[in-house]
């Protein structure tokens, strides 16, 4: 505790306040956070205020809290993105489709939903900004549309720092159906395949975990997470040059292979992960959407998910070796 000298508002007194440090809690959509609250005490009348010195606000701290709970974006961080690429809030607003105050509003401390910030943060990447300029080439001034679109295109993203293995394979991904309306994003497919790796895992078990994890996040948010594509293949849906993904994994040390030989003397491999995932790259349903996925298949054998995927629609509806719509997420058989 400390003490401060002011005037009371209640007694008018020149008063020497003592500060109190205590903890309260405030809800935040249905969950109760506890928070530092400071309040300071007149030695006269004995009244007790809230913040008379300092400017802190308890209900922002508890937004702070929530959103670092769930990996949400704090409004310095989306005022950021932002000012990253130059654009007003009124032209990021329009861009994004929010309404006229909704960024200024997270900007200066309300907490955003799940779904816009996922929107927010799919604008921090400039082929995405540059997909929705070419969607509403209206929401700008040609200008600034112009000088945009430049910017865009000269700016350095490390999601995309292919080198020319990877660009050859992966230069023509487009956010269209077939990756979820998403470009690839791997600063999200790999830490997914290392979460997914967690325990030890088949390439079988792994293609499909992802599989329903992007297709499920497309059916409940209209986007997937990793922008990646997904192929037919005998044993059900597949990774698009899972191999080579998979390999790179390996390559860079992230990834570790470990054969193990059954009785028969047939040979397996499964993968291990020799790091641990940046989930800090996921929104908040992106989270949620993973960790369902990974539950709900927990204790299925490569053969069982192999045979589950294989009544999946999007599955019998394509041939070997075709790419699979994500349109086809709305038929998949995992819950909500």
């Amino acid at each position: 505790m400390s003490t401060v000298k002011s005037e009371c508002p209640i007694c008018e007194k020149e008063v020497t306040y003592e500060e109190i440090l205590t903890k309260e809690d405030y809800e935040v959509r249905g969950e109760l956070i506890t928070v530092d609250v400071r309040y300071e005490k007149c030695s006269g009348c004995g009244a007790m205020f809230e913040n008379l010195t300092h400017t802190e606000d308890p209900r922002d701290k508890a937004y702070r809290e929530y959103r670092r709970r769930y990996v949400m974006l704090q409004p310095e961080e989306i005022r950021s993105i932002r000012e990253k690429y130059g654009l007003t809030q009124k032209e990021l607003s329009t861009l994004l489709g929010f309404g006229g105050a909704t960024l200024s509003r997270y900007e200066n401390g309300a907490l955003q939903d799940e779904v816009h910030d996922d929107v927010l943060r799919n604008a921090e990447e400039p082929r995405y900004l540059l997909n929705l300029i070419e969607r509403k080439p209206e929401a700008l001034r040609r200008e600034r549309r112009s000088h945009l679109i430049q910017t865009l295109k000269d700016y350095k993203s490390d999601r995309f720092s292919f080198d020319a293995f990877f660009d050859e394979f992966f230069a023509d991904y487009e956010p269209t159906e077939l990756s979820g309306f998403k470009y690839l994003d791997l600063l999200k497919l790999y830490p997914a395949i290392l979460y997914f790796c967690k325990d030890g895992i088949f390439k079988t078990v792994l293609n499909k975990l992802l599989f329903y994890a992007d297709f499920k996040h497309f059916r409940d948010y209209a986007i997937s997470i990793t922008g990646a594509r997904y192929a037919h293949s005998p044993f059900g849906p597949v990774l698009d040059h899972y191999e080579l993904i998979f390999s790179a994994l390996i390559k860079e040390g992230m990834l570790e292979p470990n054969e193990i030989f059954y009785p028969s003397g047939d040979i397996g491999e499964v993968l291990i992960p020799t790091t641990k995932p940046d989930l800090s790259v996921f929104g908040p349903s992106e989270l949620k959407v993973l960790a369902s996925v990974k539950e709900f298949f927990e204790g299925y054998k490569a053969i069982e998910i192999s045979k589950f995927s294989h009544e999946e629609e999007g599955y019998k509806e394509t041939d070997n070796g075709e790419l699979i719509s994500y349109h086809y997420g709305d038929f998949i058989k995992i819950p909500r």
